[in-house]
């Protein structure tokens, strides 16, 4: 198999996206794996889906961003008022036929023996994290002796997980939360998972995102400062 590009978390972030994809070619990348999260909450919404439409994918799954666009999101009361807007952009900027697509998308794929899934294999808002945490063999759904490949909740890491599994998270290509701006990914090849930073223009994401108004403000400083604080 030839080497085969993991795209996780993208978030509408086109230019993010441009740099990776740039890069991956430069490294054999022909095919390329999607782990979903593609459009919402981020500048470049229908650009940004076009441009993965475009790619010679081998699994594009759906996530909760997809997942949102028509289902209600299971975020606090508090979080709505950046929520809302930010699927009503993306609706918006998507249209109805994209949406209904990315809504239709699977949430599960393999790769060779490799689940692909969004969250977890149980759900694509409940997530592992970098370090072990009790209870999190019920993520697993009754996988065991496989790696589990997954991201929402872009942090970049791979660890041990329960039931002889190996948990690889590539992070997120458009909007990191790892106190790392540069877009984070993956490659696949030889059997193997390696990951990758690539850096990007930030700054005009970043302006991008202001003109949608004050809800973007939560985005624009996740992709000045990769993090939350």
């Amino acid at each position: 198999m030839t080497p085969v590009a993991i795209l996780y978390d993208v978030h509408g972030n086109l230019v993010a996206l441009e740099a990776v994809l740039a890069e991956a070619e430069r490294e054999g990348a022909r095919t390329y794996l999607l782990g979903g999260d593609y459009a919402s909450f981020g500048p470049w919404p229908r650009e940004t889906e076009e441009r993965l439409q475009a790619l010679n994918v081998i699994a594009c799954i759906r996530g909760n961003g997809e997942r949102w666009l028509r289902d209600e999101p299971e975020v606090p009361d508090e979080a709505r008022a950046f929520v809302t807007p930010a699927l009503a952009a993306a609706r918006d900027a998507l249209g109805p036929d994209l949406v209904e697509r990315l809504y239709n998308l699977p949430e599960r794929d393999a790769l060779e023996d490799i689940l692909v899934c969004h969250g977890s294999p149980l759900s694509d808002i409940e997530s592992f994290a970098p370090t072990p945490e009790q209870g999190e063999e019920r993520l697993l759904a009754g996988e065991a002796e496989r790696t589990i490949l997954f991201g929402h909740s872009h942090l970049q890491f791979r660890r041990a997980g329960p039931n002889g599994t190996e948990l690889v998270n590539p992070g997120s290509v458009g909007m990191p939360l790892d106190g790392d701006t540069r877009a984070a990914w993956a490659m696949y090849e030889d059997g193997e998972i390696g990951f990758r930073r690539t850096a990007y223009d930030n700054e005009r994401a970043a302006e991008r995102m202001s003109s949608y108004g004050d809800w973007a403000e939560r985005v624009v400083h996740r992709l000045r400062h990769g993090a939350d604080d």
